[in-house]
């Protein structure tokens, strides 16, 4: 670790208000005695307050209230924040490297009895998400890179019709997160329009001298989620749909993202949702087949009528 980096960690071990011993701070930087020793006169001699006693009970102290700067995290602070880096490793963090390099200094600015704690509350704690392609790790970097900076991008993207990817600069406004994959949300020069792009898409990509400017109060998530999930209220022409069943897999339906959006209604044993008659007939199906004769549709008929057919293209496909 640099000077800097060990420097700054003997001072925030002392100032926990625990008193350590040069044995102590050397066994837990693991670095010589003897560069302790260093390290405390140079702090003296920057006017830092460190007390030191002899003796058996001896060792080094700071003085009180030394350092009010609000990096100083109280401990549900820290499990907080080492609880949320565990969620953000999981979710393929594009700078995981430098989240693993501060959890450890956090680790590490907290005496013994603190660690003991962070240590316990982070052991029964685990996220499990689908193993993220390593290769994205790059991708992911440089849009992270090119919205804050704001400087466009070239890239190879292919879309999910598309077996030839096409060449695009975009001006990336935002990063989203949502499903288990990446996105960015971005100005399209080839459609001249905003769109959103998946991350794993991306073939290839790289950073080009312009720069752009992002719209003032954009959001990415809301324009992500708004194409996504449109509105519907008020629109013309939506088509009640009504499922019966039992109640657990009414409610994995309810909690559904994309039907849940549409819920209009949910008694014990029945849930009304309203959608256009595309959606209807062209997700819907699908989403219903796993859930078998757990639940029923009751209206309207032309749903049961698409479910019967694609049920029969099924049995047909696997009886050739």
């Amino acid at each position: 670790m640099p000077k800097n980096d060990n420097m700054l960690a003997i001072l925030w071990m002392l100032n926990s208000g625990v008193k350590m011993t040069a044995k102590q701070i050397s066994e837990k930087l693991e670095i010589n005695i003897r560069t302790v020793y260093r390290y405390i006169d140079a702090l003296c001699a920057s006017g830092v307050p460190i007390i030191s006693d002899t003796g058996h009970h001896g060792g080094y102290s700071l003085l009180n209230n030394y350092i009010r700067a609000p990096l100083l995290f109280d401990m549900e602070e820290k499990k907080a924040l080492l609880h949320a880096a565990v969620f953000a490793k999981e979710a393929g963090y594009p700078l995981s490297e430098a989240l693993s390099s501060a959890t450890s200094k956090l680790k590490m600015y907290s005496n013994q009895e603190q660690e003991s704690i962070l240590s316990r509350h982070l052991a029964g704690f685990e996220v499990i998400n689908r193993m993220g392609d390593p290769s994205l790790q790059p991708v992911l970097i440089e849009l992270e890179q090119a919205v804050a900076n704001q400087f466009s991008v070239e890239m190879d993207y292919r879309t999910g019709h598309e077996e030839q990817p096409k060449n695009r600069v975009i001006d990336p406004y935002g990063m989203v997160y949502w499903n288990n994959k990446w996105y960015t949300v971005a100005f399209c020069h080839l459609r001249n329009e905003i769109r959103s792009f998946r991350a794993e898409r991306i073939l290839q990509i790289k950073r080009t001298p312009n720069l752009f400017k992002r719209p003032e109060a954009f959001s990415a998530r809301e324009f992500f989620m708004q194409n996504l999930l449109p509105d519907l209220v008020g629109k013309d022409g939506l088509i009640s749909l009504t499922i019966k069943g039992r109640s657990e897999a009414l409610d994995d339906l309810c909690l559904h993202w994309f039907l849940g959006h549409h819920l209009k209604e949910r008694t014990a044993n029945q849930a009304i949702f309203l959608l256009e008659e595309k959606s209807l007939h062209t997700y819907v199906p699908y989403l219903l087949l796993p859930y078998g004769k757990s639940i029923q549709v009751i209206e309207p008929q032309s749903l049961k009528e698409k479910l019967v057919a694609v049920a029969s293209e099924l049995i047909e496909y696997y009886q050739r």
